[in-house]
C-alpha cells in the first residue's frame, strides 16, 4: 500500500511498487516549479500502511540550459535629445533566463554603432544592470534615428542567446535657424495688378524638425509702412501678393527684408531680401501745359513766328513716357520740337484776318504706349487787324446825272467805300482830289461829307456852260499807314428845256421877192433857228403860223430844214405881197416857241429881181459851219491815207526789186530768161461819220499794179470817187 504524497497538485514522481523505484511521471520545469529559485527541491511524503510509515524524500531538479535569454521587449525606443554630451548613459532592460548558474545570461553585446557602446556591470556572476552609452554627440540634422541591436548570451552548452532592437531617436533640438534658398531675391510686377496678384512665392527650411522646424514669415522690423500697405506677405506660404495700388510714377522699386521665425523655445530667424521691380504700363496720357502764349496774332505775321510755347510731359517711362505732338486739322500753324519736352507752335501760312479772325487750333500729344494714350488742347487765337486793306469802292468808275438849274446844296451823289479791316484801320474819310473845270477849282463847284461821302452841289448848274466833268473822290482810311483808293466819277449836267429856239439875225425879219411864174417845189428861202439846249429839246421843227384873212397860202415850209418852198402855181387870184409867220418849236417838256416874219413879194416874170444882200447871204450859208469843217477833216484824211498807200506801194516795190537782184546774183540766171511777177492789191476803204445820221461818206480805191521784172514800174489808178 506505499503511496507517495505530493505537496503539489500535480504529482510529478509515481513509485514503481513491484520494485520501489520512483520515476517521473511528467516533465518538470524547473523554471516553472521554483521561479526565480537557485535551488529547487520537490518534497515527498512515502506513506506505507499496515503498520502505516511515513517517510520524507526530497528531490532536487537541476537546471538544465533549455530556455534562452528573453528581452522584454523585441523593440526598444530611446529618445535622446541631440544635445547630450558624449559619455552620457542611457539604461536599458536587461534580458531575462529562468536559467541558473552558468545556464544564465552572462554576456551582453551591442551590434556596431559609431555613437554607441555597451556597458554592464557583474554581481555576483550575474548582470544586474545594463547601460547604452554616448560614445559622441549626436546630430540629428546628418542622422535622426540609430537602429541598434542587443543581444544577449548565456552560459549554458550550447549557448543560448536573445536579442533585442534599440532604435534610437535623435531628439531634435532648435540648433538650425531657417534658411532661405538664395539671400537676395529679384522680380517683378506690372504697376497695373490687380489686388491679390502673386508677385513671389518665398521657401525658407528649416533642418530641424516638429515645432522647432516650422517656419512663419515676416516682414522685417526695417520695411517701411509704404511697402506693407502695397504688398502682403502670407505667413504660412510666403507668398507675397499685390495689396494696394502700385503706381510706377511714385515707386518703381521695392525692397521688401523678409524674416522666416521657427517655433523652437529659442525662436530662430533667418532672412533674405527681396527687390521687386514695378514695370511700367502705359496708364497715364501725357500731360500739356501751354507756359507762353501770344495773342492776339497779328495777320502780317511772318512765317515762323512763335506763338505759343507748350510743355508736354508723361509720367511713364520708356517708350510709354516718349511724345509726339501734332495739329489734328489742317491749319497756317505748325508745332516743332523745341528743347526736351517742349514744343513751340509757329505761323506755318498767310494769315488774313479778313478771311478768318479766329482760329482754334488742336493739339494732340500722344505717347508710343501700347496701347497709345494721348490727350490734346484747342488754342485759339484771335487775329490782330493790321492796315492791310485799302478802302474799295464797288467800282472804279460811276456815273451821276444832274438836271441844270438845280438850286444849291443838293445831294447829287453818295460815295461808299468798304474796308475789311476793323477799328482804326476801317474807319474812311472820303475827299476830292484838287482840279480845275475851265481854270475853275472843282471845290467850287462840289463837296463831299468826309464822313459818309455825300456829294452835295455847290452851284446851279446849266448845261449850256457845263455839260460834263469828272471828279476823283479818295477813300482814306485812318491806319497808321493811310491807305486809299479813289472812285471816278462822271458828272453829266442833264438839259432841261430852258431855252427857246432863237432865229438867226440872218434868218429873221426877210423879205424876198420871187417870180411868179415859178413852178411848185421852187426853194423861196430857208429860214433856221438855233436852241441853246441839246438833244430832244433842241430838236426844232419849223411850221407855218396860220393867219385870219390870209387865204389859201402858196407856200409850205419844210418842218425839219426850214426850207419855205412853192407848193402850188401862183394864180391872179394870189396876192402880191405874203407876210409868212414862221414858228421854230423845240420838243421839250413843255415846249418852246420862236417866231419871225417872211415877207414874199410876187413879181411878174421878166422882171429883174434884185436880191438884196440879206438873201446873198442866206444863200452863202446855207451849208452851216458844222459841215463846212466836216468837209475839210474827210478831204485832209483822205490826202494823208493816199499818200500813206503811196508810199507803201513804193516800199514794197523797192524791196522786191532787191530781192530779184539778189535772186539773179545767187543763181547767174542769164539775161534772156523771162519771168513775170504779179502783184495786185485792191483794197477800199470806207471812212463814215456818224452822229444821229450818216453825214458823208468817203469810198477811196486803190489801183491794182502790174509788174513786169526789167521794166519801170508803171501805175494806173483806176479812179477815186468822192461821194458827199
Amino acid at each position: 500500500m506505499l503511496h507517495i504524497v505530493s505537496r503539489d497538485e500535480k504529482e510529478y514522481f509515481q513509485v514503481n511498487l513491484q520494485n520501489g523505484i520512483l520515476f517521473v511521471k511528467e516533465t518538470i520545469n524547473r523554471e516553472v516549479l521554483c521561479p526565480n529559485t537557485p535551488f529547487c527541491i520537490i518534497p515527498l511524503q512515502v506513506i506505507v500502511d499496515k503498520p502505516v510509515q511515513m517517510h520524507s524524500v526530497d528531490v532536487e531538479i537541476e537546471d538544465i540550459n533549455d530556455n534562452s535569454p528573453v528581452f522584454s521587449s523585441s523593440v526598444n525606443n530611446l529618445l535622446i535629445s541631440e544635445m547630450k554630451p558624449a559619455g552620457s548613459r542611457f539604461p536599458l532592460m536587461v534580458a531575462a533566463d529562468p536559467d541558473l548558474g552558468t545556464n544564465s545570461i552572462i554576456n551582453y553585446e551591442l551590434s556596431a554603432s559609431d555613437f554607441f557602446t555597451l556597458d554592464f556591470q557583474k554581481y555576483i556572476n550575474q548582470i544586474k544592470s545594463l547601460e547604452l552609452v554616448l560614445k559622441k554627440n549626436l546630430d540629428r540634422e546628418k542622422q535622426s534615428v540609430h537602429n541598434l541591436t542587443l543581444t544577449a548570451y548565456d552560459g549554458g552548452k550550447p549557448r543560448l542567446s536573445g536579442t533585442t532592437h534599440i532604435i534610437v531617436t535623435v531628439e531634435d533640438f532648435n540648433d538650425n535657424a531657417p534658411v532661405f534658398d538664395q539671400p537676395f531675391y529679384q522680380c517683378s510686377v506690372t504697376e497695373n495688378a490687380v489686388e491679390g496678384t502673386l508677385v513671389f512665392k518665398l521657401n525658407a527650411t528649416d533642418l530641424d524638425e516638429g515645432r522647432n522646424g516650422e517656419i512663419i514669415y515676416e516682414f522685417s522690423n526695417m520695411v517701411s509702412q509704404e511697402t506693407k500697405e502695397a504688398f502682403t506677405f502670407d505667413k504660412y506660404t510666403g507668398e507675397i501678393r499685390v495689396k494696394g495700388k502700385l503706381d510706377f510714377e511714385i515707386v518703381d522699386m521695392y525692397e521688401i527684408q523678409v524674416e522666416a521665425i521657427d517655433h523652437g523655445d529659442l525662436q530662430l530667424v533667418g532672412h533674405c531680401k527681396v527687390l521687386v521691380s514695378v514695370v511700367d504700363v502705359n496708364d497715364n496720357p501725357p500731360e500739356m501745359m501751354v507756359t507762353s502764349l501770344s495773342v492776339p496774332v497779328p495777320e502780317n505775321s511772318p512765317q515762323g513766328t512763335t506763338v505759343a510755347i507748350i510743355s508736354v510731359h508723361d509720367k511713364d517711362s520708356g517708350s510709354n513716357g516718349k511724345v509726339h505732338c501734332f495739329i489734328s486739322d489742317p491749319s497756317p500753324f505748325k508745332i516743332n520740337p523745341a528743347f526736351r519736352s517742349d514744343f513751340s507752335l509757329t505761323v506755318n501760312g498767310p494769315l488774313d484776318r479778313e478771311m478768318k479772325d479766329e482760329y482754334e487750333v488742336i493739339i494732340v500729344a500722344r505717347d508710343e504706349g501700347s496701347p497709345s494714350l494721348f490727350t490734346s488742347k484747342t488754342l485759339k487765337f484771335d487775329i490782330s487787324d493790321v492796315n492791310d486793306n485799302a478802302p474799295r469802292f464797288i467800282q472804279a468808275v460811276d456815273t451821276v446825272f444832274i438836271k441844270e438849274n438845280n438850286p444849291p446844296g443838293t445831294h447829287i451823289y453818295t460815295a461808299s467805300a468798304s474796308d475789311p479791316d476793323i477799328g482804326q484801320n476801317s474807319f474812311i474819310t472820303y475827299s476830292i482830289k484838287e482840279q480845275t473845270i475851265n481854270g475853275i477849282p472843282i471845290s467850287s463847284y462840289i463837296s463831299i461829307n468826309p464822313e459818309n461821302g455825300k456829294v452835295f452841289a455847290l452851284v446851279s448848274f446849266d448845261h449850256e456852260q457845263i455839260a460834263h466833268f469828272q471828279c476823283l473822290i479818295k477813300a482814306t482810311d485812318a491806319g497808321l499807314q493811310a491807305l486809299s483808293s479813289n472812285l471816278t466819277l462822271n458828272i453829266f449836267i442833264e438839259d432841261i428845256n430852258d431855252n427857246a429856239p432863237t432865229f438867226t439875225p440872218l434868218h429873221s425879219a426877210l423879205t424876198i421877192k420871187t417870180s411868179k411864174s415859178e413852178e411848185p417845189g421852187h426853194l423861196i428861202t430857208k429860214v433856221k433857228a438855233v436852241d441853246l439846249d441839246s438833244g430832244y429839246n433842241a430838236w426844232t421843227f419849223y411850221k407855218l403860223k396860220e393867219s385870219a384873212g390870209s387865204g389859201r397860202s402858196p407856200f409850205t415850209i419844210a418842218h425839219e430844214t426850214g426850207e419855205i418852198t412853192l407848193k402850188r402855181p401862183f394864180s391872179d387870184s394870189d396876192s402880191d405881197e405874203y407876210r409868212l409867220h414862221v414858228v421854230a418849236q423845240d420838243h421839250g417838256e413843255p415846249f418852246m416857241t420862236a417866231e419871225t416874219q417872211i415877207v414874199v413879194s410876187v413879181v411878174e416874170s421878166g422882171e429883174e429881181l434884185k436880191f438884196d444882200n440879206q438873201e446873198t447871204k442866206v444863200t452863202g450859208i446855207d451849208f452851216p459851219d458844222e459841215n463846212i469843217y466836216l468837209v475839210v477833216a474827210i478831204c485832209i484824211i483822205s490826202t494823208i491815207f493816199l499818200i500813206t498807200l503811196i508810199v507803201f506801194a513804193v516800199l514794197r516795190w523797192q524791196k522786191y526789186r532787191d530781192e530779184v537782184n539778189e535772186l539773179k546774183e545767187n543763181y547767174k540766171i542769164c539775161s534772156n530768161t523771162g519771168g513775170s511777177w504779179m502783184y495786185s492789191q485792191h483794197t477800199q476803204y470806207r471812212i463814215s461819220s456818224n452822229s444821229v445820221r450818216p453825214k458823208s461818206d468817203l469810198i477811196v480805191f486803190t489801183p491794182n499794179t502790174s509788174q513786169t521784172p526789167g521794166n519801170e514800174e508803171e501805175i494806173h489808178p483806176q479812179g477815186a470817187f468822192l461821194n458827199s
